[in-house]
């Protein structure tokens, strides 16, 4: 089990720990960590699976594991970097993300494995029944302002526009779940971002006041791109779990278009292959950039595992039926309708005449012009649904149009758009 850091140390996943030997010692045998993640929204992104694989790699190695969900920090906000206040949601929103995002976890922890299932939990428990007196008494006297004003975040927001004590407040609340883990379920590891570093000692610093115990942290480093953009961001936004906020054939791409220079360190981070198996990957990689072999493996492994290994086979020969690799007409509704999302789009209104092939390329945004439309034709590199056409004067008709609405315009190799019957 204890071989299990230096597995996290080779994929990148280890930021700061307390006592790393001590640590090392008390792997030998199992023990229970915790994770926490709040419903800041109605699903978790692939930002958080960072840290939640982290968890799973845990439980793999025999380990207890509690995944927590903050009903009751949710409430409250974490102070971030950023110099204004969270909106606070109503508790009914709250309560609404808290049965999401449980559901959610359950697809990445094992809750039925007989040795060492996981065990949900939420702080919203055993923070509610709390008067405001009794907490302040019990727990908040443990803390020093002092120490609290030197928190990173709490710091950067006091140099700027200050903070309230709401969110100022939230580094009590998660000792407080540490505390409260380490005397029901005798948890000693908490791991988070890097970013939760001073939350998570003041857990410890909690223990050991109130408890006279010991216990560990551990933290996994912010994950950031080659070219300096934030991990888990597209141009329009978020990349989910939730299929209905970013479908499946949008998840595949994310991780199929990762960048060449960040597809091993990927890898590393999220895929349970072993070393050796990575490795190879790599190898491979290296010596033919071209066949994104690397990138075909990271998008298969991980939409596999959010969505399922049957939505995954469908993605991917979507993908490739669209760049003429497979039959296009063969696509659900569903499936062509998230695959096209993202194209550059032209329409034609029901019962009005349906455009060139020219007219609509043109109409798409692909091409600059008719002109080009027109020599794109010439040159012979026209496809209507991966069919070639020959004609400047080609006109759809209605069945061309794909579950009767859409029609998919390549020209050349890759460059696609969607007409969509409307």
């Amino acid at each position: 089990m204890a071989d299990l850091l230096d597995d996290l140390k080779w994929r990148g996943l280890i930021a700061q720990t307390t006592d790393e030997s001590a640590l090392r010692d008390a792997l030998k045998k199992p023990i229970t960590v915790y994770l926490g993640t709040d419903p800041t929204a109605p699903s978790i992104h692939v930002g958080n699976l960072v840290v939640l694989l982290v968890l799973r790699r845990f439980q793999l190695a025999g380990h207890h594991t509690i995944p927590l969900v903050g009903g009751a920090t949710g409430l409250v906000g974490d102070p971030s970097g950023k110099n204004e206040e969270r909106t606070l949601n109503t508790t009914d929103i709250v309560e609404q993300w808290v049965s999401r995002i449980k559901g959610q976890l359950s697809k990445f922890m094992d809750f039925e494995v007989a040795t060492n299932p996981a065990k949900m939990a939420n702080n919203l428990d055993w923070t509610a029944p709390l008067s405001a007196i009794e907490f302040l008494r019990d727990v908040g006297k443990h803390f020093s302002v002092n120490q609290m004003l030197n928190k990173d975040a709490v710091a950067s927001r006091l140099e700027k526009d200050g903070i309230s004590y709401t969110e100022f407040s939230y580094q009590v609340l998660q000792a407080f779940d540490y505390l409260e883990l380490y005397r029901r379920h005798q948890c000693t590891l908490q791991i988070g971002g890097s970013d939760q570093w001073g939350n998570i000692t003041a857990g410890l610093d909690l223990i050991r006041r109130v408890e006279g115990g010991t216990a560990h942290a551990l933290t996994v480093p912010l994950l950031t791109k080659a070219d300096g953009t934030k991990f888990g961001k597209t141009a329009g936004g978020s990349v989910w779990i939730d299929p209905e906020m970013t479908s499946p054939y949008a998840f595949f791409q994310y991780w199929l278009n990762s960048d060449d220079k960040d597809v091993i360190k990927f890898l590393k981070v999220f895929s349970f292959k072993s070393r050796s198996e990575i490795e190879e990957i790599e190898k491979a990689h290296l010596e033919n950039p071209g066949a994104r072999s690397a990138h075909r493996e990271l998008a298969r492994e991980l939409t596999a595992l959010v969505h399922s290994p049957e939505i995954c086979e469908r993605v991917e020969a979507a993908a490739k039926a669209l760049f003429g690799q497979g039959d296009i007409s063969e696509l659900d509704e569903a499936t062509l309708t998230a695959a096209l999302a993202e194209l550059p789009k032209a329409t034609v209104k029901k019962g009005e005449e349906i455009p060139t092939w020219v007219d609509l390329l043109a109409a798409s945004g692909v091409v600059d012009s008719k002109s080009a439309a027109r020599r794109i034709v010439k040159e012979g590199g026209a496809y209507l649904n991966n069919e070639k056409i020959s004609g400047e004067d080609f006109r759809l008709e209605k069945s061309h149009f794909l579950c009767g609405k859409y029609a998919v315009l390549r020209k050349g190799k890759r460059d696609l758009a969607a007409v969509e019957l409307i």
